[in-house]
C-alpha cells in the first residue's frame, strides 16, 4: 500500500491505541476517511455535527487515557469542532483534531470556505502547524501527538485537500516515544509543609481530580490528621465510595458540612486541585497547596506552602513527616453534619415526600403542583443503574442533582465540562463513552436547554445502535440561569422552554422512548429504561420551581429571591 499521507496519519493513531475518530465527513477529509474505510480495528463515527464529534472524542480521552481524535474538513466543518476541543483543552484531555484546508495553490487567497486555522486554534490549542508537504511526515504528526499527550491538551494538525493522497518520499513508521515523568519536591519544602500542619489542631481536605491516582495515599494522609475531606465534583469519581473521612462538595452545588469543613479548619491541605470558586475558601487559615503543575499554586487563594510535585508521590515522602493527631473532633463533628445533610435529602428525594406532614410546607412555596422532583428523578438514577456505570451530566441544574444524590460507587466513572461549563455536552460525551466501553451502561444526564442544542446527535446514537440511557431533567427551563437571575433579586426572563414530547422526539429517531410525567410512575419508569435493551430517551417533567439551596446561603441571596419572584408575581414591580 502507498505510504501517503493520510494512511501515515491513520496507522499511526492505530498504533496508539486510537479507535475512533469521530468527524462529519467532506472533501478535503476524503483521503483521511478512506484510509480509515481500508484500516482494520480503526472506525470512523459519523456525526450531525462537529461539535458533538469533539465533545465524544474529549470524552473517550478522558475515560481510556488514550488519545482521543476527531475531524474537521475546511471552513465551516472544523470551526464547528471549536466549543468541543475548548471542553478537552479546559478538561487537560489530550485530543487531536485534524483539519481539512483549501488546497495548498489557494491558500492565503479568500478561496471559498477558507479558514486560518493556525489563527482560529490559536487560544485552544498546545499545538497547531498545516502540512505544506508530504515530507514533513511523519514527524509533525510525531509534534501534535507529543504535545497533546505531554501538556494534557489539544493539537490541530491541518491537512490541505490536496495534500492527504500524496506520498511520503521517506518511509518510516510514526515513534513517540511517550512518557510520563513523576516528581516531588525537594525535603526542604516537605519539613516546611510538614511543620505547618503538624502545628494545625483542624485540617481540612480540599481533593481533586488531580489526587485520583492516590487514592490510597489520599485516605492515609485523611487518617494521619484526622481530616474530613472536601471533594470537588470532579474528584467524586475515586473518592467518594468507601470514604470514611468524605463530606461531599463545596461552592453552589455543595452542601453545609463541606462548608462547615472548611470554614472551621486552621489549616487548608489541598491536592491537585484547582476549586476556581475563591468566596468559598476560608479567610483566616493556612494553607498547603500540592499539584503537578507549578502555575497553579496559590492562584486561587494564598498559599503558605507550595508543593510542586506528582499528588502521590509527594503524600508518600510527606506522611512520615506528619504527626498522627490524636483529636477527632473536627472530623468527626464535620461527618455528623454531612450524615443529617444526607438525611434531609433523601426524605425530599421520596417521590411521595410532598404528601407528607413534612412536605407539604414546602411544597406550598416551590411545588404548588405536585410535580416530580429533580431530586427524586437522581435518586432513583443512582438506586438503579449499574455498579459500574459511566454516567455523564449537562451544566447547570442536572450537575447539581447528580453532585447531591448519584453516588460513584464501585466501578461508576463521571465526566461533564466541568471547567469549560458548556452547554450540551453529557448526550455527544455518552456517545463517545458507550463507543469505549460497549459492555457498559452509559447514562446521560440531560437538561432540557442542552439536549435540544445539539439533538441531532440522538441520529448518531440511533445510527449505531448504541445503548445510551438518555435521562432528561425536563422542567421547561434554563433552570441555572433563572436561579441565577432570581439571586440577584431579578425576575426570570428569557429562560423558558416552549418544550416538545421529547420521548415522542426520540421513538421518531429510532430511541425507545418514555415519558414520566407523575411522581408514582418515576421509579417504574426509571427501571423502564434501565431495562430496555438499545438506545433510550427517559422524559421526565420535573418541577421547575424547584429550589437549589447552596451550601452556604446568605441574607442577600434569600432576599433576591424573595424580591425576585414577587417581580414574577406582582404586575408592576419590574422597576
Amino acid at each position: 500500500m502507498a505510504r501517503t499521507v493520510a494512511h501515515v496519519i491513520v496507522e499511526a493513531l492505530k498504533d496508539l491505541g486510537v479507535r475512533h475518530v469521530f468527524g462529519v465527513v467532506g472533501d478535503a477529509l476524503n483521503p483521511l476517511t478512506d484510509a480509515i474505510r481500508t484500516t482494520d480495528g480503526l472506525d470512523w463515527v459519523g456525526c450531525r455535527h462537529e461539535e458533538a464529534a469533539a465533545f465524544a472524542a474529549g470524552a473517550q480521552s478522558q475515560l481510556s487515557g488514550v488519545l482521543g481524535v476527531c475531524a474537521g474538513t475546511v471552513g465551516p466543518g472544523s470551526v464547528h469542532l471549536l466549543n468541543g476541543l475548548y471542553d478537552a483543552a479546559k478538561s487537560r484531555a489530550p485530543v487531536l483534531a485534524i483539519c481539512g484546508q483549501v488546497p495548498l495553490a489557494e491558500m492565503a487567497g479568500d478561496y471559498f470556505q477558507e479558514v486560518d486555522n493556525d489563527l482560529l486554534f490559536r487560544d485552544v490549542a498546545v499545538y497547531r502547524a498545516t502540512v505544506t508537504s508530504p515530507d514533513q511526515m511523519p514527524r509533525m504528526l510525531e509534534s501534535a501527538v507529543r504535545a497533546a499527550v505531554g501538556r494534557g491538551g489539544v493539537a490541530v494538525l491541518t491537512v490541505p485537500a490536496d495534500l492527504g493522497d500524496q506520498e511520503l518520499g521517506e518511509d518510516r513508521p510514526a515513534r513517540f516515544a511517550l512518557g510520563r515523568a513523576v516528581t516531588r519536591p525537594d525535603d526542604t519544602a516537605l519539613a516546611e509543609a510538614a511543620d505547618l500542619l503538624n502545628a494545625a489542631s483542624r485540617v481540612t481536605l480540599l481533593v481533586g481530580r488531580g489526587a485520583r491516582d492516590a487514592r490510597g495515599d489520599v485516605l492515609r494522609t485523611a487518617e494521619r490528621l484526622a481530616a474530613p475531606m472536601v471533594l470537588t465534583l470532579k474528584a467524586k469519581e475515586g473518592f467518594e465510595d468507601d470514604n470514611a473521612y468524605e463530606v461531599g462538595q463545596t461552592g453552589l452545588i455543595g452542601n453545609p458540612a463541606a462548608a462547615h469543613a472548611l470554614d472551621h479548619g486552621d489549616a487548608l491541605l489541598m491536592l491537585g486541585t484547582d476549586f476556581p470558586y475563591r468566596d468559598w475558601y476560608p479567610k483566616d487559615c493556612k494553607v498547603v497547596q500540592i499539584d503537578v503543575r507549578e502555575e497553579h499554586l496559590g492562584r486561587r487563594v494564598p498559599v503558605d506552602v507550595g508543593l510542586a510535585g506528582d499528588v502521590g508521590a509527594t503524600l508518600r515522602a510527606l506522611l512520615p513527616l506528619l504527626d498522627q493527631v490524636p483529636d477527632r473532633d473536627h472530623l468527626a463533628d464535620t461527618r455528623d453534619r454531612f450524615a443529617k445533610w444526607r438525611e434531609g435529602q433523601l426524605r425530599l428525594a421520596d417521590p411521595a415526600h410532598d404528601r407528607r406532614p413534612s412536605g407539604r410546607l414546602r411544597a406550598a412555596l416551590d411545588n404548588r403542583d405536585h410535580a416530580i422532583r429533580p431530586e427524586a428523578l437522581a435518586a432513583a438514577v443512582d438506586t438503579y443503574a449499574a455498579d459500574d456505570a459511566v454516567f455523564t451530566s449537562d451544566t447547570g441544574m442536572a450537575t447539581v442533582w447528580l453532585s447531591r444524590f448519584v453516588t460513584m460507587s464501585g466501578g461508576r466513572r463521571l465526566i461533564g465540562s466541568y471547567n469549560l461549563g458548556s452547554m450540551a455536552n453529557a448526550m455527544p460525551q455518552a456517545l463517545g463513552a458507550q463507543l469505549w466501553a460497549p459492555e457498559r451502561q452509559v447514562v446521560a444526564l440531560c437538561g432540557d436547554g442542552g439536549l435540544s442544542m445539539l439533538l441531532g446527535d440522538l441520529m448518531t446514537i440511533a445510527s449505531y445502535r448504541l445503548p445510551v440511557k438518555i435521562v432528561l431533567f425536563d422542567n421547561r427551563r434554563l433552570g441555572m440561569v433563572e436561579l441565577e437571575q432570581e439571586q440577584a433579586g431579578l425576575p426570570e426572563f428569557g429562560t423558558g422552554l416552549d418544550n416538545p414530547d421529547f420521548a415522542a422526539v426520540a421513538t421518531a429517531l429510532g430511541f425507545t422512548g418514555v415519558r414520566v410525567t407523575e411522581p408514582d410512575s418515576l421509579h417504574d419508569g426509571v427501571r423502564k429504561a434501565f431495562a430496555t435493551p438499545g438506545p433510550v430517551l427517559l422524559d421526565v417533567l420535573t418541577n421547575p420551581d424547584e429550589i437549589a439551596v447552596p451550601a452556604k446561603p446568605t441574607v442577600g441571596q434569600a432576599w433576591g429571591f424573595a424580591l425576585a419572584k414577587a417581580k414574577e408575581i406582582l404586575p408592576g414591580t419590574a422597576g
